[in-house]
């Protein structure tokens, strides 16, 4: 099993990122902020412009850490890869079933009956925990509607047409979205979902986790050899990881979605933490960054019981376990991929 290491995140807009030795150094109008030693970091995420070394980023490629760059309001830019090691039998293989329709159907279709079943299971928990303080006959027509999502879902036999079930299941996930936000209602309020740029508070969270989540489920397909910018569902598109986005689609509602509505329903982000800008956009300040951040790593290290291998594993490793059992599927090893499905 993987060890659940560190990522480093540099939120400074402009800090410069240099290598000393064993030691990335991350400099401030050129003056040493912080110093970490790369063997004790999986990935460094940093947000702006100034950069890293060459030096830097090509220790990086050599120790498989991943090097991602995001603007400073986390709209991803790139993400240095190193040498391929993955086995060339297991892409070749990858390749071969993304050129067949109906093999990459099949992985793709399980990645959504992923998704909307862990969807299905967030609306059940919310009206099990907090049925008194919504509109439980709302929710319980969106947990059949789902139900039913599944079913066809399991019987789509083509790309297109799982592509239509997924959205559909989504629209009716997010009619309920905004009440699922029990705290600061005022401030915090989903209309609908928007991105490049997000106009409101909650779609603002949402973009950020979705862009950190992509980075690790990127990470963990590469780690266990696969290309993650050839995907089944997802297109391909240059610079695009659509096999990550293929995988965290199982992930979206039960991880990211439900982190973002537990900083707002906790308060710990509040409505000083976000500026709107003059085109719209609302970004936030560098201060709700880091400490959504710092609640973003400490969530990973939640502990649960994966439901496919029945082992107690941190949230941070699920996707790591679907990249291998992915890996197995694709060599051969497994009749077919379990997708990860939240009880």
């Amino acid at each position: 099993m993987r060890k659940l290491m560190n990522i480093l995140y540099v939120t400074s807009p402009d800090a410069y990122l240099s290598l000393d030795g064993e030691n990335i150094v991350v400099l401030v109008e050129e003056k040493e902020k912080i110093r970490v030693p790369l063997h004790n970091l999986e990935g460094i995420v940093t947000f702006g412009y100034t950069g890293a070394s060459p030096a830097l980023m090509g220790q990086c490629a050599k120790r498989n850490i991943a090097l991602t760059f995001l603007t400073q309001h986390g709209r991803f830019l790139a993400r240095v890869v190193g040498e391929t090691r993955g086995n060339v039998v297991l892409r070749r293989e990858q390749y071969r079933i993304a050129d067949q329709p109906e093999r990459k159907l099949e992985i793709a279709r399980n990645c959504i009956i992923g998704k909307v079943f862990n969807t299905r299971s967030v609306i059940n928990r919310t009206i099990r925990d907090h049925g008194e303080r919504i509109e439980e006959d709302r929710f319980q027509l969106v947990s059949k509607q789902l139900k039913e999502s599944l079913q066809l879902i399991r019987r789509a036999s083509s790309l297109e047409e799982l592509r239509g079930y997924e959205g559909e299941a989504a629209s009716r996930y997010f009619s309920v979205f905004d009440d699922l936000i029990l705290q600061q209602k005022n401030d915090f309020y989903f209309h609908n979902r928007n991105k490049r740029p997000p106009l409101d508070y909650v779609n603002a969270m949402l973009s950020f986790i979705y862009t950190l989540l992509a980075h690790d489920v990127a990470a963990a397909l590469e780690t266990v050899g696969l290309d993650s910018y050839v995907g089944f569902l997802h297109t391909d598109r240059p610079g695009r990881v659509s096999l990550a986005l293929d995988m965290m689609e199982e992930l979206r509602t039960i991880f990211a979605d439900r982190f973002v509505i537990s900083l707002i329903n906790k308060r710990i982000v509040n409505a000083n933490g976000f500026e709107k800008q003059e085109n719209g956009a609302v970004i936030m300040n560098d201060e709700t960054r880091i400490e959504i951040l710092r609640n973003w790593q400490e969530r990973k290290q939640d502990k649960i019981k994966h439901p496919f291998l029945e082992e107690t594993i941190e949230w941070g490793l699920v996707p790591y376990v679907q990249a291998m059992l992915l890996a197995r599927f694709v060599r051969g090893d497994m009749d077919g991929y379990p997708p990860f499905l939240w009880k």
